[in-house]
């Protein structure tokens, strides 16, 4: 009787950008049972493997050793130039910080000016052993979508948003957000042509469509600005306070039934802004947070139409503060904000304040990881700052031509 849990494939890794699960209960099962340690836990029973070798002719396994001794050179040669670029990007990137904080100025030669290396050698060889059978696909994060979130804040928070009857409500409900926070319409419209491809609704998910009917959600980013479930923690936590004061505001001026909803409302804001402050105010505290029920509920309010347009606003205005706090004061083109709002506030603002001319010459590479950059192919087709603002604004020109962001320029 087998009594050990089976060896995991090293490939059975977590995704960790925005990918959330509710609990990995397979893998647990596996955890609980002993390890399997020794050659017979890997090695193939003797005579599947007489059958295979006598399958495949002495010359083809030289030739295949052959072939793969190249590729396993070629490989190395390239993965020890590439690992030596990305490590100047990372010296360069902390070279640059290091003069931000002391008040001095950042010219070209903080930045690697060269591209970085492509690999270009031979194609790793196909074993011409026959292959074992395939190995079980391991078991996918689960990905909370919407009536996950509902749920969760009926559950934890006894709270269901308050939704719109009709779109176009939403729309409204966020151009007033947006033009109380000091958004532009240029700005709002734009970002979100850019998020939703000038069609989404107030509760699209990033990788959900109503015309792909076994389309699978690839993040929690919900909304007109996507946001994730760790940007409204973060955002209850730290802004709260202000979202009562605007809640509180709205209440004073009902009556009746509709009071009545707005306090418990108001409530129940109040004990989700509790929650998100049982943690440090850290980023990575907040994630944590966000992969739990009670952030599953708290993401809900993205729903709500009194506090989902605040919160998607607020999202973006905090990278038009972050500008301005660190002395860039004109004003940000859209395009400049969601490279903010994509790529964080701090290395947006990196490309944002770079100048024309810079701009032309620098590549992306300089504002990503190596891992997070590899899997960008926009960021790689586009490959200098100019580029990656240039394809950005063109597609926010392309889809503010669709109906949603025509509806949502007009709520304006």
């Amino acid at each position: 009787m087998l009594t050990c849990a089976p060896v995991l494939p090293r490939t059975w890794r977590m995704r960790a950008h925005a990918i959330r699960t509710s609990g990995l209960s397979l893998l647990a099962v596996l955890l609980l049972a002993p390890p399997c340690f020794g050659d017979d836990a890997l090695r193939l029973p003797e005579g599947v493997a007489n059958a295979r070798a006598q399958a495949v002719s002495p010359q083809a396994i030289a030739e295949y050793r052959r072939k793969l001794a190249e590729y396993q050179e070629a490989r190395a040669a390239y993965e020890q130039d590439a690992s030596a670029y990305w490590s100047a990007i990372a010296d360069k990137r902390r070279a640059r910080n290091a003069k931000r904080r002391n008040g001095e100025s950042v010219s070209l030669d903080d930045y690697v000016l060269e591209q970085p290396p492509v690999y270009d050698g031979p194609k790793r060889p196909v074993d011409p052993m026959p292959a074992e059978p395939e190995e079980q696909p391991r078991p996918r994060k689960y990905i909370p979508v919407v009536a996950d979130l509902l749920q969760a804040a009926s559950a934890q928070f006894q709270f269901a948003p308050q939704r719109p009857s009709a779109e176009v409500e939403f729309k409204r409900a966020y151009a007033r957000a947006a033009k109380a926070s000091g958004l532009t319409r240029e700005q709002a419209v734009r970002v979100y042509a850019f998020e939703t491809g000038g069609n989404g609704t107030h509760d699209m998910q990033s990788g959900l469509s109503a015309s792909r009917p076994n389309s699978r959600a690839i993040s929690t980013a919900i909304g007109y600005n996507q946001l994730l479930t760790t940007n409204s923690v973060e955002l209850l936590a730290e802004q709260g306070n202000h979202l009562l004061g605007e809640l509180n505001a709205k209440a004073a001026r009902l009556t009746g039934p509709a009071r009545k909803a707005m306090d418990h409302k108001i409530a129940v804001v109040k004990r989700m802004i509790a929650f998100t402050r049982t943690v440090p105010d850290e980023w990575a505290a907040h994630e944590k947070l966000a992969d739990t029920p009670q952030g599953w509920a708290v993401h809900a309010l993205v729903l709500d139409i009194d506090v989902g347009p605040w919160l998607q606003t607020h999202k973006l205005l905090t990278s038009v503060k972050f500008a301005r706090m660190k002395g860039y004061l004109q004003p940000l083109t859209a395009a400049e904000l969601e490279m903010m709002n994509l790529t964080g506030d701090g290395t947006g603002l990196d490309m944002v304040t770079m100048p024309d001319e810079m701009r032309d010459v620098v590549p992306t590479a300089n504002f990503f990881q190596r891992s997070g950059y590899e899997r960008n192919p926009v960021a790689v087709r586009h490959n200098t700052v100019a580029k990656l603002l240039a394809v950005t604004d063109r597609r926010m020109d392309s889809a503010s031509n669709n109906p949603g962001a025509r509806e949502l320029f007009a709520a304006f």
